[in-house]
């Protein structure tokens, strides 16, 4: 399936791997689908710190939306998306879902998209986990969410960072049922 008349929200938080998420971005505008995409604060720092950028250009198909902008569209249940993604995810995002804070706009779209029961894909960037990140997941996985930590595979046998970087990101696209090119697929 191509992600053609798709409509994602894609949330990128201050958690280190901000490559992750600007590689998710690329990849569902490349499969036409559409973004709406908000970067907080620390994830703007992030993006900066470890790919040296200071934004993420606007190009067709991509609207990004002020993390206090809590008028956005997006903050709505009326508004039809396919689902939302945050890649990273901060421990205080995850904690945020968890327990239905929705202070932004970041955490009022995360809320709408459990409220309306649409899919959650959250990719936490902390380790080690304490057991208060791990009972949030479970919170969180408990609402309907799915977690994939960015764990890489090593049955890829990745020679570069970008082979890992691919490998999670074709992990999200597989939940979103958009076939890829990322990896190849493990076949015993």
């Amino acid at each position: 399936m191509n992600g053609n008349h798709r409509r994602y929200v894609v949330g990128i938080t201050g958690a280190s791997g901000a490559v992750l998420g600007h590689r998710l971005v690329e990849e569902l505008l490349h499969k036409e689908c559409k973004v709406d995409l908000i970067i907080t604060g620390a994830g703007c720092k992030v993006l900066q710190d470890e790919l040296g950028l200071s934004e993420i250009k606007k190009q067709p198909g991509l609207s990004i939306y002020d993390i206090d902008n809590i008028a956005a569209p997006i903050a709505s249940g009326s508004v039809k998306t396919h689902g939302m993604i945050i890649i990273p995810c901060s421990m205080g995002t995850l904690a945020s879902i968890a327990n239905g804070i929705s202070s932004n706009l970041l955490q009022r779209a995360a809320d709408v998209t459990i409220k309306e029961r649409r899919k959650l894909i959250l990719v936490p960037r902390e380790t080690p986990l304490s057991t208060i990140h791990l009972n949030n997941m479970l919170h969180v996985a408990q609402a309907g969410a799915i977690i994939i930590p960015p764990i890489p595979a090593f049955y890829t046998r990745p020679a570069t960072v970008d082979d890992i970087v691919n490998f999670i990101v074709g992990k999200v696209l597989d939940q979103l049922e958009i076939e890829h090119e990322l990896y190849v697929q493990y076949s015993g």
